[in-house]
């Protein structure tokens, strides 16, 4: 596992806790030796985790829609994939990482770190899902997975599969784990 997808937001959000980890998960990202998947804009926290990598010698790898590439791409990133749709920004993404991480962020981040996980869930990949709880910030939606459990919706199985890190330190743990699993997973 080397290439680690980060959905995040656009915006930096209203508390100085996000802009720190984010910055931080880019810092040690590159420090352990994965490389960013992210969705290739220079503004909220997208810029600070791609930043942070590309100043730990991570190598960065953006994926943006051409209608946004003019204002908010990140013209440092390692590997640039300009596509012409969402559909094949979210795929693209896909095809690239090893494995999927939310940071905060809005409907966007939301939207692409579940397409990641019901795809785990049908079987068209066997990465790994997870979210960094930031603050608290996914504190309802884990409520919301459980309450989906208890009330039949959602396997339990399924929803072991969804990580949810306490902190950085915390989802790199997890990540090297993941990391170990499938090295024995092809050894086999």
């Amino acid at each position: 596992m080397k290439y680690i997808c980060v959905y995040c937001g656009s915006r930096s959000g209203n508390l100085p806790d996000y802009t720190e980890v984010a910055r931080h998960l880019g810092t040690e990202l590159a420090r352990a030796g994965f490389s960013l998947v992210y969705g290739g804009s220079e503004v909220g926290l997208m810029g600070i985790i791609a930043n942070a990598a590309l100043q730990n010698g991570a190598e960065v790898v953006g994926v943006i829609p051409k209608q946004f590439s003019a204002e908010i791409v990140h013209e440092a990133v390692t590997e640039l994939y300009l596509v012409d749709t969402m559909h094949q920004r979210k795929q693209k993404m896909i095809d690239c990482a090893d494995a999927f991480v939310a940071l905060p962020g809005g409907i966007g981040t939301l939207e692409e770190i579940f397409e990641a996980i019901a795809w785990a869930h049908l079987g068209y990949h066997q990465k790994p899902c997870a979210f960094l709880n930031v603050s608290g910030y996914y504190n309802s939606l884990a409520d919301f997975l459980d309450q989906a459990v208890a009330n039949g919706f959602i396997s339990a199985v399924r929803r072991q599969m969804i990580y949810f890190a306490a902190s950085s330190a915390d989802l790199l743990d997890w990540l090297k784990d993941q990391t170990q699993a499938s090295k024995a997973e092809t050894k086999d």
